[in-house]
């Protein structure tokens, strides 16, 4: 590998290490229930986030700090020697997909039948830091 080369490879090894991420597959709630809980916390600081989360009323919001707390987790895991109070940990990214659909049938008048569908969603959580500066 050439020395130009090796010096960007480990430039995007530095860059990765302070971010984190977490994902959670086929939550059984609709992306858009969910897309209203990730609209509150996107770009916020990851303290900031879990507060609002915590006291949200809405079910969605449980799972969505779970999940915030795991890529905290993630992230420490990465940076080991850094401190969370002092890395300034923010939202970066959150995107929620939608995940597979079960489909039902629902009796209906005169023999018909209507189709239930059942949605679940992936969502994914990146979190960075604000302090570019370590090392």
């Amino acid at each position: 590998m050439g020395s130009r080369k090796k010096q960007m490879a480990e430039a995007i090894k530095a860059e990765k290490k302070q971010v984190a991420f977490a994902k959670l597959n086929n939550s059984p709630t609709s992306p858009r229930k969910m897309r209203l809980v990730a609209d509150l916390v996107r770009g916020e600081k990851a303290e900031k986030a879990l507060q609002i989360l915590r006291f949200s009323p809405k079910e969605a919001s449980r799972r969505l700090e779970k999940l915030v707390m795991s890529a905290i987790a993630n992230w420490q895991a990465k940076n080991e020697d850094a401190d969370v109070e002092e890395a300034n940990l923010f939202i970066k990214e959150i995107r929620v997909d939608g995940g597979s659909m079960l489909k039902r049938l629902r009796p209906a008048p005169q023999g018909r039948a209507h189709r239930i569908r059942k949605r679940s969603n992936h969502v994914t959580v990146v979190i960075d830091s604000l302090n570019k500066t370590q090392s």
